[in-house]
């Protein structure tokens, strides 16, 4: 792996992007954008996460965070480890996903293809953190995380994706508190 995809200073202010194995569509169901809305809130309260602006697309997750833990690998990963858990357990009972069997088997492809994966794999290994020094390249990332969506076509006003933070930053509630910059 490259040493520019690591997170070096542990105090530092992140973005990272990870997505689904395969890059799946999978988040286009309620039910399963919570999992991940329910779990970033759980690590703001519960795990040191700072918040600063997320995006929750079909198949990949924006964050803008820190950890006030000095240890954001490790929270990064607690926190795929149990989505992925979550999310395979959602999809295994979840009869009325039409999409169910498949999905479940590109996982345990991908599994297989993993010798750290004991069976299923949910998301991609990298993280592809980059520490954000200085307003400008804050400002850059938000804007790249909550016009995500206007460009993927779902929506024509950023803050119309009701998975993303574009709202907190329009002056609506959010589905998922933030933290100020």
């Amino acid at each position: 792996m490259s040493q520019k995809y690591k997170f070096h200073n542990k105090e530092g202010l992140y973005f990272i992007s990870f997505a689904t194995v395969y890059w799946i569509d999978v988040f286009v169901r309620d039910i399963y954008f919570a999992v991940i809305t329910d779990s970033l809130e759980f690590c703001r309260k519960n795990k040191g996460m700072e918040l600063f602006a997320y995006c929750i697309l079909p198949s990949h997750v924006h964050l803008i965070f820190r950890d006030r833990n000095n240890d954001p690998g490790k929270l990064i990963k607690e926190l795929k480890t149990y989505t992925s858990k979550k999310m395979q357990e959602i999809i295994s009972e979840n009869m009325q996903e039409s999409r169910r069997e498949w999905i479940l088997w590109m996982m345990e492809r991908a599994g297989l293809k993993n010798s750290n994966v004991k069976s299923k794999q949910f998301w991609q290994q990298s993280n592809h953190p980059i520490e954000l020094w200085g307003s400008k390249a804050i400002q850059q990332k938000l804007e790249y995380i909550h016009n995500n969506p206007v460009e993927a076509g779902f929506v024509t006003e950023p803050h119309h994706w009701k998975y993303s933070s574009a709202a907190n930053f329009s002056g609506s509630a959010g589905i998922i508190e933030i933290d100020e910059i």
